[in-house]
């Protein structure tokens, strides 16, 4: 069960902040805090980039509600689960050196301190101007499949229910868009959207479809999988691509994971040469079909540079993607 963290961080309060993590020993006696700013753009938790005389981590804290959006409750246990994902991946060498490294938890407080990769950008930018190259996508999909298939022991499913988080993401993948009277003003974000949404909302055929991968996200998994493998998750380090932000993570099904990746290449305008890779299939493909649907229609909205025109050409491709199967 989620329960209220024991300690809030608050970027304006250096001092109480410095008192926390001595106490954690976590900095030292002569160690003192000189900033802690804002460290990224994610939607879920409170992070920051602390400098120290010494150094600089990130102190990212899971409250009990979404951090982008306060009126959305989310279980703060995320952190757990996120510690957990860290600490199990440090078997596989190749794997950890794909993320940043674990420094401390603290399961009270819901926090964690992680090694700080520097102001390394998101993969947000490809939505503007589709700027990732093969090489980088080979790196995403070779850790998807050394992740997936380095954790396929059944003895580990249970430590990665993740029942909360799943059924807050099934809510707002599956669900949420496709209601009508939901409260959401798409025509706000994008005039005529709601009418386009609404194409949607009205194809029994294609709810149905949509509600059945919903029921496979939420049953029995093969693999140990992120979660929310999309651009927001992905850095472009000095040392290569870094992979970030896995408190979605859960034992699922692979095909989820990788057709919210392909979505993500196809709401960017990648090339079909790189929107579609070798690895896609059915399954793959309806669920990617899910995801564009609701990154469009949904609350979790991206940072695209298009208009209804190209809102309802990617509404279209995930209705014949969810439809094919």
């Amino acid at each position: 069960m989620s329960s209220r963290p024991a300690f809030f961080l608050d970027a304006g309060d250096l001092c109480s902040m410095a008192n926390y993590l001595r106490g954690r020993n976590w900095i030292e006696i002569d160690e003192h805090i000189s900033s802690a700013s804002k460290a990224g753009e994610g939607n879920m938790n409170y992070t920051l980039r602390v400098q120290t005389t010494k150094r600089s981590f990130i102190v990212k804290q899971a409250r009990p509600w979404v951090e982008k959006y306060p009126h959305i409750p989310a279980p703060s246990d995320r952190a757990l689960m996120e510690a957990q994902f860290y600490s199990a991946i440090q078997a596989d060498e190749e794997l950890a050196r794909c993320m940043p490294r674990l420094i401390g938890s603290d399961p009270e407080a819901r926090i964690l301190i992680l090694e700080d990769l520097g102001a390394s950008p998101d993969f947000t930018s490809i939505y503007s101007d589709a700027s990732i190259s093969s090489s980088e996508l080979d790196s995403l999909t070779s850790f998807l499949t050394r992740l997936h298939s380095r954790f396929r022991d059944r003895n580990c499913a249970a430590g990665f229910e993740n029942r909360e988080m799943r059924k807050l993401n099934h809510e707002h993948i599956f669900e949420f868009p496709l209601r009508p009277e939901n409260g959401l003003d798409l025509d706000a974000i994008t005039p005529g959207l709601a009418a386009a949404a609404r194409t949607l909302q009205q194809d029994g055929t294609y709810r149905a479809r949509v509600s059945a991968l919903g029921e496979l996200y939420l049953g029995p998994g093969q693999c140990l999988i992120h979660g929310d493998y999309f651009p927001g998750s992905w850095l472009r380090t000095s040392d290569g691509v870094k992979i970030i932000d896995p408190e979605f993570c859960f034992f699922g099904l692979p095909e989820f994971e990788l057709g919210v990746m392909i979505a993500h290449l196809h709401l960017a305008r990648c090339p079909d040469s790189l929107a579609s890779p070798s690895i896609n299939g059915n399954l793959i493909r309806s669920f990617a079909g899910v995801e564009i649907m609701r990154r469009l229609i949904g609350v979790a909205q991206l940072p695209l540079p298009y208009g209804l025109e190209e809102k309802q050409r990617l509404l279209e491709l995930s209705q014949r993607m969810v439809l094919a199967a």
